[in-house]
């Protein structure tokens, strides 16, 4: 039996590309969005929870979001998870909602988000080379093991390597993309 399985390789580093993009949209850029609050838990009913299992949040303008609390008992919960998150944002309970007016960046804490978006697609492009690896082990293994010719094993070794430049590419373009957003905001 084989051991060399492309789609699965395909799916590892599409994987790692799908973690960095979101990782990314976790990074704030100045202007209002919803995943930024992604990461914040609040104590609630004795329990830990993810913010969205407990507040709808929205951004109502491009520079507030909003955080509307179900149950009106969790509100000051709520406030206190925001804060706790260390996002640099400033909870301000309005009723039943939590409003967070995003401040402006620094020039110092955009270059310090850019390096940051950096480091996340350099960790990516690890992992997709650690794939690549993988692959190319696995091509090794069939072909000592005469599952596969010589040839069929340079053909994978091949793919494996497209599929990598391929995914790569990805990282530096989401990179970018997101390291200009933050520099010109």
């Amino acid at each position: 039996m084989a051991k060399y399985d492309k789609a699965d390789i395909e799916r590892r580093m599409k994987g790692a590309v799908e973690s960095l993009r979101s990782d990314l949209a976790g990074l704030r850029t100045g202007r209002a969005n919803t995943s930024l609050l992604d990461p914040v838990v609040v104590e609630v009913y004795g329990s830990m929870m993810p913010l969205n299992q407990v507040a709808t949040v929205s951004a109502p303008e491009p520079r507030m979001l909003s955080v509307q609390v179900w149950d009106k008992a969790n509100v000051t919960a709520v406030e206190k998870g925001i804060a706790k998150a260390n996002l640099g944002l400033n909870p301000m309970i309005d009723g039943q909602n939590v409003r967070l007016p995003m401040p402006d960046l620094t020039e110092e804490r955009r270059k310090e988000l850019a390096k940051l978006a950096g480091n996340y697609s350099e960790q990516a492009k690890i992992a997709i080379r650690n794939v690549r690896r993988d692959g190319m082990e696995a091509l090794k293994d069939d072909e000592k093991k005469k599952e596969i010719s010589e040839d069929e094993q340079k053909r994978g070794e091949d793919e494996v390597q497209k599929l990598t430049d391929k995914y790569v590419a990805e990282c530096d373009t989401a990179a970018a993309q997101k390291e200009k957003e933050i520099l010109t905001q």
